[in-house]
């Protein structure tokens, strides 16, 4: 009987394929494999699990490196407002002691470029935070030491502090047990434009943005915010 070679050929073409797709679910399993990923959201493409892992051991999927690294560029909006110092979930705002603190958690998904949120000039940047062993314990107390209590035993911090005509607003980037990584590309006496890049965190981590006297926070407790595009909230005249 005569096999025809077009046939054959199809036959080990799916063989080869199948057999390289359960070759990859094997090697990727528990998470997904190669060829399903790109038709994942991010955050199914990349679970938490494997990128803590991934930090862990100092070493990244090359895909996810350049997601994360993304910095798109953002519609600032026009008019006398506050903007959103970063992407994120606004998780806090809060009025402590003449200061309304605005906390914006950044997940390994967000883009973590940290933006100014009104314009000003840099005046000081100042590390505020302690390092320490990311095994130690992280309780709800050391959280909030971590928000309000600058210098304290804290993950890595550094403010950024930009005189505005509000007053002075500071801007502090807060590192995650897993990162301890932050850069700034700013300095003292330089301008910046509201929603203009400042910096930088690598991995998950906090912003918090600190406003002289109170301030009315329009945006939605507990949504996502971008930075440099969602508006806070107006300048207090």
């Amino acid at each position: 009987m005569q096999v025809n070679s077009k046939v054959l050929a199809a036959q080990l073409a799916l063989l080869v394929f199948f057999g390289g797709a359960v070759f990859g679910l094997a090697v990727s399993f528990p998470y997904p494999s190669p060829l399903i990923k790109p038709l994942l959201a991010p955050k199914l493409r990349w679970p938490t699990e494997q990128v803590m892992g991934w930090v862990e051991a100092g070493q990244f999927d090359r895909d996810f490196a350049q997601y994360f690294a993304r910095d798109p560029e953002r519609q600032i909006p026009a008019g006398n407002n506050l903007v959103s110092a970063a992407d994120g979930i606004l998780q806090r705002v809060d009025y402590r002691e003449g200061v309304t603190y605005v906390v914006v958690g950044l997940s390994f998904w967000d883009v973590h470029v940290v933006r100014t949120p009104l314009a000003g000039t840099v005046t000081s940047i100042e590390p505020v935070g302690t390092w320490y062993d990311r095994k130690m314990p992280h309780t709800p107390q050391e959280a909030e030491q971590m928000l309000y209590l600058k210098g304290k035993s804290a993950p890595v911090q550094v403010m950024v502090t930009i005189a505005t005509k509000l007053g002075d607003i500071r801007v502090r980037l807060i590192t995650s047990y897993w990162a301890s990584r932050l850069r700034v590309w700013v300095h003292p006496g330089e301008k910046v434009s509201k929603g203009q890049r400042i910096g930088r965190i690598l991995l998950g981590s906090t912003v918090v943005s600190e406003f002289p006297g109170r301030v009315a926070i329009a945006a939605k407790l507990f949504g996502h915010v971008e930075g440099g595009a969602s508006v806070l909230g107006k300048v207090p005249s």
